[in-house]
């Protein structure tokens, strides 16, 4: 397998950011990491080995990002807009600096993934800039900013509340390019998952008052909130993805 580490300075972040590429062709994929997680996590967790005979084959290329969610969501500051405000500027690196990159490589618009807080921010990112994907895959996210802002929705945080921020929507073209991503959302029912769980069902409400289409799916009591079940759920839903991709415009 053809691994690429690569080290960019950020303009939006002010400092470098780190980043990991693995494969030499096929559907780009970015991947965002879980809570205060780097971009290393990915392969280290084995989320690169569940889509390896993939990647290997030349049907995806993974491009894993960095995070800095202790500086935004997970900062035990009390300056809520400085926090959310750090986190859009993490947005702008994404959107301007990183992804131009992947498009420039890719063939195709890349897919969206992550699990746990890697879900809610390729949520939330392809919600807000659904030109820039072709679809998200999310695993055990939650999707209301609630659990890091409490009642908050000032400013910048009501628009990365996603379960807020979409039930609010009023009908629009921006709706109707949402509806046309391929959209994947799955979390287990075993330990650690209620908050999850929770949030997947708020979700799940929202884009069905909203006539959004996605795929929401629930597994077992047994699936915890941890990697050996997302590895597994990975594997599932890329393979699920790829087995019509060939058709798809985007």
């Amino acid at each position: 397998m053809q691994v690429e580490y690569h080290k960019r300075f950020s303009h939006h972040l002010g400092r470098d950011m780190e980043f990991k590429t693995y494969g030499h062709a096929g559907r780009p994929v970015l991947i965002f990491p879980t809570s205060n997680g780097r971009f290393y996590q990915y392969e280290d967790s084995g989320g690169v080995n569940a889509l390896a005979d993939r990647i290997e084959a030349g049907e995806l290329r993974l491009w894993t990002a960095d995070g800095i969610d202790g500086e935004s969501f997970f900062s035990n500051g009390h300056d809520l807009a400085a926090r959310i405000g750090r986190h859009e500027a993490y947005f702008r690196y994404i959107n301007e600096e990183l992804l131009p990159e992947i498009l420039a490589i890719g063939e195709r618009a890349p897919i969206l993934s992550g699990c746990s807080m890697g879900a809610f921010h390729a949520s939330n990112f392809l919600f807000r800039f659904p030109d820039r994907a072709a679809g998200v895959i999310a695993l055990s996210g939650v999707y209301s900013t609630r659990h890091f802002f409490g009642s908050a929705l000032d400013g910048q945080i009501y628009f990365n509340s996603p379960v807020n921020y979409l039930a609010g929507l009023p009908d629009s073209d921006l709706l109707d390019r949402i509806r046309s991503r391929r959209l994947f959302f799955c979390c287990g029912q075993g330990a650690w998952e209620e908050p999850m769980i929770e949030d997947t069902r708020h979700l799940e409400a929202v884009l069905r008052e909203k006539n959004i289409p996605a795929w929401v799916d629930f597994w077992g009591t047994d699936a915890s909130h941890d990697w050996p079940w997302w590895n597994k759920q990975i594997a599932y839903f890329f393979d699920k993805w790829l087995e019509d991709d060939r058709f798809r415009p985007l």
